[in-house]
Order: structure tokens, then sequence, then C-alpha cells
């Protein structure tokens, strides 16, 4: 990002507690000093389509404007989405090769971003923790030695909602959150209980977060700026130099920008990523 975004005016809710079939973030383990357990943030799907680049995006304006230094990786080779619009926090990698898993892995606690943000390309997502669980990260994760969130973005289709059973066996230790992106108008099924329960009412969860719809036509000038989307508001351009940007359409940004945030900010996104070792 080549200039720090403006803060987001809207004051966040306060927090709500988890529904009861949530589970709790697990307390922080012992360590021998005061510093930040790295943080890794997976944000993927396995089918495309549902917005998760968008989320993933909205993260990296969000712990900006909490002061929280962030990297990210881009699996989308060769040309990431994600890197074009924070090319200077963005790397672009493969999750699966070995060589790129360790400029990932290898770098968390030397690295002065102690928060890594993955965006995992479309199809990728039971691959990539495949992989992570073969070189042993998983156990890591829960011997204390880094803090795991997924952020699994959901569309509302049948098979979107099928990944959930899929990628179960990798979240036991993770801070898995259920992202129900509504890029459209269309609903998660809440209007047919029996498939609703069946998705969402079993599954185990530290909480679920729902994106609200962006205005297309701002969404299309964000992205025709190729600036983060608290640029896009601060009437900046990618490079930070002051634009002609719709006072209408950043007006939409800074709103579903500010839904967000209160979004991350009520299942406690902050607090996770920014904890302490004890």
């Amino acid at each position: 990002m080549a200039k720090k975004p403006v803060k987001i005016t809207r004051e966040a809710p306060a927090k709500r507690e988890p529904e009861s079939r949530s589970r709790k973030a697990e307390a922080p383990v012992a360590a021998p000093n005061g510093a930040s357990r790295p943080a890794v943030i997976v944000v993927g799907a396995d089918k495309g389509g549902v917005g998760k680049t968008t989320i993933a995006r909205a993260i990296l304006d969000f712990l900006s404007l909490n002061d929280i230094h962030a990297r990210a990786f881009d699996t989308e080779t060769p040309r990431g989405t994600l890197h074009r619009f924070h090319p200077d926090e963005t790397m672009i990698v493969d999750l699966t090769e070995p060589a790129d898993q360790m400029k990932i892995i290898d770098t968390l606690n030397t690295s002065k971003a102690k928060v890594s943000v993955i965006d995992v390309r479309a199809g990728g997502l039971s691959p990539a923790l495949e992989a992570l669980d073969e070189i042993g990260f998983f156990d890591a994760v829960k011997n204390g030695e880094f803090r795991f969130v997924l952020l699994h973005v959901i569309g509302p289709s049948i098979s979107s909602l099928e990944e959930i059973a899929e990628i179960a066996p990798y979240v036991a230790d993770a801070n898995y959150f259920m992202v129900k992106n509504h890029v459209n108008d269309t609903t998660f099924f809440e209007w047919d209980p029996q498939t609703h329960a069946k998705y969402f009412e079993d599954v185990v969860t530290s909480g679920e977060i729902t994106i609200p719809k962006l205005s297309e036509l701002a969404y299309e000038q964000v992205e025709l700026s190729g600036a983060p989307f608290s640029t896009f508001i601060a009437n900046q351009d990618a490079q930070g130099q002051p634009a002609e940007h719709s006072f209408v359409l950043r007006g939409y940004v800074r709103t579903w920008l500010a839904r967000v945030a209160d979004e991350f900010e009520r299942v406690g996104l902050r607090e996770l990523v920014s904890e302490k070792r004890r």
C-alpha cells in the first residue's frame, strides 16, 4: 500500500458472545517472553467466485487501520489478484511447493510482521491444508508455537456448503470461522431450515462472519482503481496520489468497509492475531 489508509470513523458495536455451538478461542500457551505469537490467517474456499480475495483485502485494511503490521501471500500464481491491490505487502507463492512453504513458515518468527495473511486460490483450500498438515504446521499450532485462523469463505450454493465437512479434519486446533459472503442478493438457505441445519448447525466454529453486499458499481470502481478499499475511500489512487473518485461511491465503500470491520471486531479477530505470549 502506497500510503497509510484513513481511519474508518464508524464505531464498532459491542461484542456479542458467540453462539452456544461455537467454540471459544483457546487460551494462549505459556511462553518464556512477552512477544507476540506469530499468527497465520488463511482465507480460502474450494469453490471459485465466492469473493475470498475481497475478504483478504478487507482483512489487510482492517489490520492496517488497527496498526497491526501484516504481510500477505497470494497463491494465485503467476499473477495474483491480491498482489495487484497490495503489492508492497504481498508475495506470490505456490503453497504446495516446499520452497514457497519455507518462505512463509520458516520466517514466521523472524519476520517483522507477526501476522501473515494467505489468500488461497480457488480450488486450492483442501490441497493447501493437506500440505500444511504434511509439514507438521498443525502440530506446531496445537503446541502453541503459532496462532492459526481459518476464514472459510462460502457461497450460497450446495457445492460450496459441502466444503464444510471436507475441511473439518484440519480445523480441530484452528480458530475456524465460516464467512458468509453476500456477493449478491441470494440467501444461505435460511428459508429452508432443514438444508440450513444440515450444513451449519452441527459445525463447531469460533463464529460466523457475515459480509454484506457492496454496490456493484462501487465495487467495479475500486477494481478499476487498483487501490485498496481504504485508499479508494481516502480519494487516492494506487500510488497514494490525489484522485477524483466519486463521493457517492466512496461513501458506499466506506459504509461497507465499516460494517465488515464491525464483523471482524465482533468475533475478536484483532485480539486473536495480536495476542501476546505469557
